[in-house]
């Protein structure tokens, strides 16, 4: 067991099975979702619609977080953004030692279960670290996420048993900052998501 705590993420077993196990049983229950959204509409269950939508907003943006997460990590990651993510970081939070710290807390300390993430906030033009409950809970209305930790336990069980911490610090060793950095660049250029503000 200890073997495959040691380089860094225990890429053969954990994130192997959760990719297939969590990300088919996403999918599947958004197209269900969907489904059973058409159909209150079409008979008119308006009243069932809120339930349904909010187990769709989780479901989706589950889906849409653990895509993000299995492309922000590879097996050559690690070390630190350069060029302009580099000097965004350094802007908004001081240093990458300070963001790392903040990104670092707000995943290690979420309550129950979670994500910590790096996004880009549209209408301040700037990065911000959100600590989102859930998949959903706690997120800033149009903030894209760029980076991603997961913070849910069956995310670190396997290998770390409830040991969250050290599965974040490990994690750190695997980003792909390229990833990261086509992603912000992405969103910075994508500019507010509502028209005039700024």
């Amino acid at each position: 067991m200890e073997g495959d705590r040691a380089p860094g993420f225990p890429v053969r077993t954990c994130v192997a099975f959760r990719f297939r196990g969590v990300e088919q049983a996403e999918s599947s229950r958004i197209w269900s979702l969907l489904r059973g959204l058409a159909e209150a509409r079409d008979k008119g269950d308006y009243a069932a619609l809120v339930g349904l939508e909010k187990i769709l907003a989780f479901n989706l943006s589950g889906h849409v977080l653990h895509s993000i997460f299995w492309n922000n990590l590879s097996p050559d990651g690690g070390d630190r953004p350069d060029g302009e993510l580099a000097a965004a970081i350094d802007e908004h939070f001081g240093s990458f030692d300070a963001f790392a710290g903040q990104a670092s807390t707000a995943t290690k300390t979420v309550q129950g279960s979670g994500w910590g993430v790096l996004a880009w906030e549209p209408l301040g033009g700037r990065l911000i670290v959100e600590q989102v409950y859930d998949h959903h809970g706690n997120v800033g209305q149009g903030s894209t996420p760029i980076l991603v930790f997961d913070a849910w336990e069956h995310a670190y069980y396997l290998q770390y048993r409830n040991v969250r911490p050290d599965c974040v610090d490990r994690l750190w060793n695997l980003v792909d900052w390229a990833d990261v950095t086509a992603r912000f660049t992405a969103a910075r250029a994508a500019g507010p998501a509502i028209p005039g503000l700024r």
